[in-house]
């Protein structure tokens, strides 16, 4: 293996753990705090629906029903979120160990090249038995922002040359704000014909 070879691995082999360390954290938090989101705006509302009569609606009740639909999925999660905030820590670790190699392999000679790569084998299978194969909803989402904007990614990026829109925007999100956007343009359109219809005589 070159050296420019072993960089462009271990590059690799840094985003998948970083990323797999964020992912693991957006499941922990978004098990951890979602259910008190939940609890909070269901009582908030349902005092001000006591006050104000067009709050109770069917709507809201549909959303709310919903809302406690999502909670039973995320307790799904419970019994088990210490396991994944254990496996971000861990991963976090090993991600900080790869930049460590990364920064050994750039100053290295083409002699200790076999022996980084070697190094460079053992992280990667340490990796694998860290990681928690099931992850919750929209935790690929909250992974991005706290991948892209919130960590280190320097010398990651220095070998992947991240693109805003191919790599830090994940690729559901925008087919979901295009489609929402869509969605939201024919419903529009088909309001103002029946408003039009309505209005001439």
């Amino acid at each position: 293996m070159k050296k420019d070879e072993l960089l462009k691995a271990i590059a690799e082999t840094g985003y998948n753990v970083g990323f797999g360390a964020k992912k693991h954290f957006a499941t922990y938090d978004i098990v951890q705090k979602t259910p008190g989101f939940i609890s909070f705006f269901s009582m908030a509302f349902g005092i001000y629906a006591l006050a104000f009569d067009g709050l109770s609606t069917k709507f809201l009740s549909a959303s709310f029903i919903i809302l406690g639909i999502v909670g039973l999925y995320i307790s799904l999660y419970d019994s088990n979120k210490s396991e994944y905030e254990k496996s971000g820590i861990a991963l976090t670790k090993l991600y900080n160990e790869i930049g460590t190699l990364y920064r050994k392999a750039k100053s290295a000679d083409e002699n200790e090249i076999t022996e980084l790569g070697k190094q460079l084998s053992a992280l990667q299978d340490e990796h694998y038995s860290l990681c928690q194969s099931k992850q919750i909803m929209f935790s690929d989402w909250y992974a991005h922002y706290k991948f892209f904007w919130q960590h280190q990614i320097d010398w990651v990026n220095e070998q992947k040359q991240f693109r805003f829109f191919r790599d830090k925007i994940p690729l559901t999100l925008s087919v979901f704000v295009i489609g929402t956007f869509l969605g939201i343009s024919i419903w529009s359109l088909e309001l103002g014909k029946l408003v039009c219809k309505i209005v001439s005589p």
